[in-house]
């Protein structure tokens, strides 16, 4: 993928020269496409992978392709006009994101960082409407993914418009689990680094609320805590409190 303008962070490393369709076929955003339809677009598309810490593309590039994640996890931030940095949302395996020539944009208005090592298939955004007209199941599965995204969105505006802090964060971490979660000893282990900044930002709230609320829960025995670990051990009764139909306990 390209360098932004100001050379601020390396390439990512060519993955795979050809993209065998057995890779993505199960991917939401390739449902019911035909194998030579599938070929078609994997043909168009190149593979990189990214260490964690690296940037995808940055907030303000020059939006040159649109991404799926194949492998990891990344996270997307933005940098408000005051300066404050935001996470926006986590990308996991099978999203497509950088859509700048969807929303009309010609710059990526966030910054997409691997949190692990991650590969992804990137496109030239020239093509998105080639791509989109040529393969009508494609544009139906690129459409139903904004909707999602966009019902998301509205979701987590509505939570920080009108629930109190414990209310968001139970609907956060429980959304985490849903995307990323693994059953592990003793519950439900979201399988990839968050901390609890991370958190906070996806909340709207601040660091030092998270950290108390989570250490309210795992006293309670609800959740469990780590290094960039969160392993959730009830999570019933967070869904509860993130319903308003059992105390918080804070």
């Amino acid at each position: 993928m390209s360098r932004p303008a100001d050379g601020g962070r390396q390439e990512g490393k060519a993955y795979l020269s050809t993209i065998d369709r057995s890779l993505v076929q199960a991917l939401p955003l390739f449902a019911k496409m035909a194998p030579e339809a599938l070929d078609d677009v994997l043909r168009r598309a190149a593979s990189f992978r990214y260490p964690v810490g690296q940037a995808v593309f940055e907030q303000g590039q020059l939006a040159e392709h649109f991404v799926v994640l194949l492998h990891g996890r990344l996270r997307v931030t933005q940098v408000t006009p005051e300066g404050q940095q935001v996470v926006v949302r986590v990308v996991n395996p099978g999203d497509l994101f950088g859509i700048a020539k969807a929303l009309r944009r010609s710059d990526y208005p966030g910054t997409a960082t691997a949190v692990v090592e991650s590969i992804v298939l990137a496109w030239p955004m020239g093509i998105w409407s080639d791509l989109l007209e040529q393969h009508p199941a494609l544009a139906v599965n690129a459409m139903q993914t904004m909707g999602s995204r966009l019902l998301e969105a509205q979701q987590r505006i509505r939570e920080m418009s009108t629930e109190e802090v414990e209310r968001r964060v139970a609907h956060t971490v429980l959304r985490l689990a849903n995307q990323a979660g693994r059953k592990d000893t003793g519950g439900v282990r979201i399988d990839f680094p968050i901390s609890k900044q991370d958190i906070a930002e996806l909340t709207g709230t601040t660091l030092h609320t998270v950290s108390r609320i989570l250490s309210a829960w795992e006293s309670a025995g609800l959740v469990e805590g780590g290094r960039q670990k969160l392993l959730i051990r009830d999570p019933h009764q967070l869904l509860l409190i993130g319903d308003g139909l059992r105390p918080g306990l804070l």
